[in-house]
């Protein structure tokens, strides 16, 4: 009877090493120094942004293994379930949370496209983040952008030299 319980309402370990990297990407996004030092927004914005572009990484490099796009799948399913929980808690009505959270969704698509796109290319790095990352601040210093673009470059490259059981695992560092 518990060993039927639990497999209920425990999720299976692929779900679970999801969850924790996920857990791992909302912890790299949440260094002080992006909002401290870099200039970005320490809003719900800013903070969202910088998950993306910390989920981007990680699904960026995982897409570099062979048989991880059910994984890749399943953490973009629990970034969603987040957002989704995040949204309840600040108030929003049933009716609304769905509205919301799809265009969470078509951010995640749009700024994963973006990025993709942009990642060997220092300069259009540098405006999609201003677009995206920055995109609430009135006056970006240049230093800034181009600090976070080198971040993410060579966050990039630290992570090519994960092993993919680390990332598997859930671990980042």
């Amino acid at each position: 009877m518990l060993a039927q319980l639990v497999k209920i309402f425990m999720p299976p370990p692929e779900r679970q090493r999801a969850h924790a990297l996920y857990l791992a990407v909302v912890e790299k996004a949440r260094q002080e120094r992006f909002y401290t030092q870099l200039g970005v927004p320490d809003t719900l914005d800013g903070r969202f942004e910088m998950i993306l572009v910390h989920l981007f990484l990680a699904l960026h490099r995982l897409k570099e293994e062979p048989d991880t796009k059910t994984f890749r799948q399943q953490v973009m399913e629990v970034f969603m379930e987040d957002m989704d929980r995040s949204v309840r808690e600040l108030g929003v009505s049933d009716t609304g949370v769905g509205k919301r959270v799809k265009k969470m969704a078509a951010a995640m698509y749009g700024r994963i496209a973006a990025y993709d796109m942009t990642l060997d290319d220092a300069e259009a790095l540098r405006v999609a983040l201003q677009r995206n990352v920055y995109g609430t601040v009135e006056e970006v210093k240049e230093s800034s952008l181009e600090e976070l673009a080198d971040y993410i470059m060579q966050e990039q490259a630290r992570l090519a030299t994960l092993s993919p059981e680390r990332l598997l695992e859930g671990r980042l560092d």
